[in-house]
């Protein structure tokens, strides 16, 4: 097993309030990343979708805040027997630079959450970007897969993180 590592980031991992829910849901990205933008704030309450409930959002859903509190990401830690699967995402204007530094906060934070279990994600096979990130986080990838999203079914990578225990620096 690697040695572990110590990071220091500008950001920390808060529970995920509605107001921050409202803001995610104005998030823009730009194509071909469109496809994770969120419904609007009423579609999603109307729905109970993902974040809007209350409960899935108090279990699973975490906000990430600069030194100012501003909402930089949010993270999703789904809990699969034996497995935490991230779900993430990065403010906009905050993609290409800031994401594997992102990518290792949340994997710290799920660390000391369920030190035991594994840590994976799930990735379009497309984003090569994220794809990139994830490597550079400590992410590998481990098997391909086709699932259905809600435009039709696309092909995934799940990809498993192998990288050192992270300690954040407070």
């Amino acid at each position: 097993m690697p040695q572990p590592i110590t990071i220091t980031l500008p950001w920390r991992v808060v529970p995920l309030t509605e107001s921050a829910c409202q803001e995610l849901c104005t998030w823009s990205y730009p194509a071909p990343y469109d496809i994770y933008n969120w419904p609007s704030w009423a579609t999603m309450l109307d729905n109970q979708a993902e974040f809007a409930d209350p409960q899935i959002r108090d279990e699973q859903y975490r906000g990430v805040v600069d030194e100012s509190d501003a909402l930089q990401g949010f993270v999703q830690y789904f809990p699969i027997v034996g497995v935490t699967r991230l779900g993430l995402g990065l403010k906009p204007d905050q993609c290409g630079g800031l994401g594997t530094q992102f990518v290792q906060l949340l994997v710290a934070e799920a660390q000391q959450r369920t030190p035991e279990q594994e840590i994976d994600l799930e990735v379009l096979v497309w984003n090569e970007r994220a794809i990139r990130t994830y490597q550079r986080a400590g992410f590998t990838i481990t098997d391909t897969y086709e699932k259905w999203t809600p435009t039709g079914t696309a092909e995934f990578h799940c990809m498993v993180y192998t990288g050192p225990t992270i300690l954040l620096a407070r």
